[in-house]
């Protein structure tokens, strides 16, 4: 067995099984222990709803935690975002530009202040609206300068972030300064704000089988043979993909 790096969101994707939870953290720490290897949470929850859900469910320590949908990395439970992150992110950001041009937009609820970040804008979209107002609020965000990205998840979220960032780059940036292959690790994830997981490269992926409509689309319109459809849910998914690949 050989290290490898393990890449998860959360919500109904590494939680949400309790049984299976309890399990897969035991191996994961077994196998970190052991052959060092690194584990990452990415998770679109801010700093503070992630520790929320931490000491709900008793979650071991990541190496590093990527939260607000790849906006913030924290390395070895540090308290301050790795400014690397952060300064790559800055070009082509507006954060009082993108909230001017929402303002237009009556559909667009705000979510909770803690969900708000710096380099992070998040409303509540309902489903009906949003395959009208996200093409027009590409299109005008852009019209302004702005280097940005909409991701729109699970038929209600909806966040606008920069370009350059999202859980697929900031796993590459991790996987690079640690110097892991894309073929030593394994990303999972259950919807739409975690195909940036799996469509950055050619590292393992684990869908697991509860995965939600949208990130199903996405996998079938993309067949590869370096991602696995999991019959079990949550953990228990987990689990399945990373024996179908061999690392466990």
């Amino acid at each position: 067995m050989d290290k490898f790096l393990f890449v998860t969101d959360l919500d109904n994707t590494f939680v949400g099984n309790d049984e299976a939870l309890t399990e897969l953290q035991q191996t994961l720490s077994e196998h970190r222990q052991k052959y060092g290897t690194k584990i990452v949470y990415a998770t679109g929850r801010s700093p503070i709803l992630y520790r929320e859900l931490q000491i709900e469910q008793n979650l071991i320590e990541p190496d590093a935690l990527v939260v607000s949908v790849g906006t913030e990395i924290y390395l070895d439970g540090s308290d301050t975002p790795d400014s690397t992150w952060s300064e790559r992110l800055s070009e082509g950001w507006n954060r009082d530009l993108v909230l001017a041009e929402t303002a237009k937009y009556p559909e667009l609820v705000p979510q909770p202040d803690s969900e708000q970040r710096p380099f992070k804008i998040s409303f509540f979209l309902k489903e009906e609206s949003a395959h009208k107002i996200l093409p027009l609020l590409d299109t005008n965000l852009s019209k302004c300068g702005l280097n940005i990205k909409l991701i729109y998840s699970s038929g209600v979220d909806l966040d606008i972030v920069p370009r350059h960032s999202d859980k697929g780059q900031a796993m590459q940036f991790l996987r690079q300064k640690w110097g892991i292959a894309a073929e030593k690790t394994v990303v999972c994830g259950d919807s739409g704000n975690d195909i940036a997981l799996f469509a950055v490269g050619n590292e393992r992926g684990i869908l697991v089988g509860n995965a939600r409509p949208e990130l199903l689309q996405w996998h079938n319109e993309n067949p590869a043979d370096y991602r696995y459809l999991a019959q079990k849910f949550c953990a228990g998914g987990i689990l399945e993909g990373l024996k179908h690949f061999g690392f466990i």
